[in-house]
């Protein structure tokens, strides 16, 4: 099932790839500035380098366009949840739009951007088709979602009840405790692994990361796995979730709030909170 899961991202990847080496411009297209080509779009498509750029400007809202459970577990850093539409069954699943209108104030003409769980995932199609119903009319969508975001190197927030819903369920699950190591032994949460902030990042090194490669820290045999790094502040976790999506980790989420907060989080959860 895993396989499969991963052969049809490939797929879906290697489609990229020739849509960004079709595109004109003046540089040399990458895969970062793909889109998926849909044939006659209702909802222009953006490419994952203009996510980022509207994230890093505040350029739109974004809405992550999933349930509550998955955006907890995992979302785009940035992004905003919205509640189900009343009635509609789980398999047409459709974010209500009268949240929307409260989120932005009512602004029909407000800058909207829309994700959801990738290429083959509906749930932003349909949002943004009630969303010009209703109106408005600067609706773009991220259609590669979360799969493709994860698989170019980016990493996502996990919220508190995520947090405590992974741990509660998933036994293969790794914690990355990013403090330093004075604060790690003096308790952390149960089963959690030392990778301490070092190194520089992308002027590379990121030293410790390195090293947990080949002491057992990380599993190398599985980089499935999915890795939640905590720490002393939201800064110190990115960094470190960041340094892990770059040694091919593409499962990484870190927690957006200090570790105290973590930790509170996932109290009595199987007993994997270890107090000082």
């Amino acid at each position: 099932m895993r396989r499969a899961a991963g052969l049809a991202l490939l797929t879906a990847l290697a489609g990229l790839a020739a849509t960004a080496a079709a595109a004109p411009g003046p540089e040399r297209p990458d895969i970062r500035h793909a889109v998926l080509a849909e044939a006659n779009p209702r909802t222009p498509e953006i490419s994952t380098a203009d996510l980022e750029r509207i994230l890093s400007d505040a350029g739109a809202t974004v809405f992550d366009t999933r349930p509550f459970r998955e955006f907890a577990v995992g979302h785009i850093p940035g992004a905003r949840n919205l509640s189900a539409k009343p009635g509609v069954a789980m398999s047409l699943y459709v974010s209500d739009v009268a949240e929307v209108g409260r989120l932005v104030g009512g602004d029909r003409k407000a800058a909207i951007v829309l994700y959801c769980n990738g290429p083959f995932c509906g749930k932003s199609k349909r949002l943004a088709e009630e969303l010009l119903a209703a109106g408005y009319s600067n609706v773009r969508r991220y259609q590669l979602g979360i799969p493709v975001w994860r698989a170019l190197g980016g990493v996502t927030e996990i919220e508190p009840e995520g947090l405590a819903y992974v741990l509660g369920g998933d036994s293969t699950a790794v914690v990355i405790d990013a403090r330093e190591p004075d604060a790690y032994k003096a308790g952390t949460i149960t089963g959690a692994r030392s990778i301490p902030r070092s190194g520089v990042l992308d002027g590379k090194d990121v030293g410790e990361v390195k090293r947990a490669k080949d002491d057992g820290r990380l599993p190398m045999e599985d980089h499935n796995t999915r890795l939640i790094v905590v720490g002393s502040s939201v800064e110190e976790a990115r960094h470190v979730a960041r340094a892990l999506a770059r040694e091919a980790f593409h499962n990484v989420s870190y927690f957006p709030g200090p570790f105290e907060q973590a930790r509170a989080a996932v109290k009595g959860v199987h007993a994997r909170v270890r107090q000082p």
